[in-house]
């Protein structure tokens, strides 16, 4: 399905974002009692969150999950947990029982991989599905932890992979697939900035590219493309 496109400001696109949380919550909540979502770190990560923090979620109700992870303690600043608990959970009214972070500091990346796969399936069933990833894009066009050209990228069968030689420092992650991701009922991507202009060009108009942030988008359900003005530069 062809995604929508949002070209604009940062605020107009925050303001789009959080009103897609707001609805998305709703309409999930309402249809099965519960609304997963899934978290990027990086620079949209830090854009986006504080205005997250103001969005009145149930708590009750509502799980973060993270889309990936970079080995090392949770309090690193580094890592992606952290961002969000900084700008985010912190001043929220999450209980420890809505967060669920992903344990790259485990020693064994593997079975902190195969950890994370089940309490994804203990949250959310058998075959889980995300109500929201939010995704962040690099200039190379990887999103999460999924680089182009790495066998992890390429991964078909399981929910959450170790990752031991990442093109990008650090080299020990934790990533959810592309099958994980693409399968959630709505998928945001947010560019920003003139580096992401190619590869977002290239995820809009070639049908054949293999850039993960181009099959992130052919292959989501639903998604939206958030745009600012430099990113939607040819």
């Amino acid at each position: 399905m062809r995604p929508e496109v949002l070209v604009g400001s940062l605020t107009s696109l925050l303001d789009r974002l959080v009103s897609e949380v707001v609805t998305g919550a709703t309409r999930a909540t309402t249809a099965r009692g519960l609304y997963a979502l899934a978290l990027p770190g990086g620079s949209v990560a830090s854009a986006c969150f504080p205005a997250l923090a103001r969005v009145p979620l149930d708590w009750s109700v509502t799980h973060v999950f993270w889309v990936d992870e970079r080995a090392g303690p949770p309090s690193s600043p580094d890592s992606n947990f952290e961002l969000a608990r900084s700008l985010w959970l912190d001043s929220s009214t999450a209980s420890p029982s809505s967060i669920h972070r992903m344990p790259a500091d485990h020693p064994n990346l593997d079975e902190a991989a195969a950890l994370y796969a089940a309490e994804l399936r203990r949250v959310l069933g058998e075959g889980p599905h995300l109500d929201l990833v939010l995704l962040g894009v690099g200039p190379d066009g990887h999103v999460a932890s999924l680089f182009p050209g790495h066998p992890a990228f390429f991964e078909e069968h399981q929910l959450v992979v170790p990752i031991v030689d990442s093109p990008k420092p650090p080299p020990r992650r934790l990533t959810m697939t592309l099958p994980l991701l693409t399968s959630a009922r709505c998928v945001i991507v947010m560019a920003l900035g003139k580096s992401k202009a190619a590869v977002m060009h290239e995820a809009l108009t070639r049908e054949d590219s293999m850039l993960p942030i181009s099959l992130v988008v052919r292959r989501a359900q639903q998604s939206l493309v958030l745009l600012d003005e430099e990113a939607a530069t040819v």
